[in-house]
C-alpha cells in the first residue's frame, strides 16, 4: 500500500486534470468545426 500511493498522486492527478483539460476543450472544438463547415454558406 505504501508503494501505491506515491503512484496514485504522481499520475493521478496529472491524469485527472488532462481528461478536464481535453472535456472542456471538446466543446470548443465541435463549435470551431461547425462554424468552418458554415463558413461558406455564409461567404456566399
Amino acid at each position: 500500500m505504501d508503494t501505491w500511493l506515491p503512484l496514485l498522486t504522481d499520475i493521478g492527478f496529472p491524469a485527472a486534470v488532462t481528461f478536464y483539460l481535453l472535456h472542456r476543450i471538446e466543446g470548443k472544438l465541435n463549435t470551431l468545426i461547425e462554424t468552418i463547415h458554415s463558413l461558406p454558406a455564409s461567404l456566399k
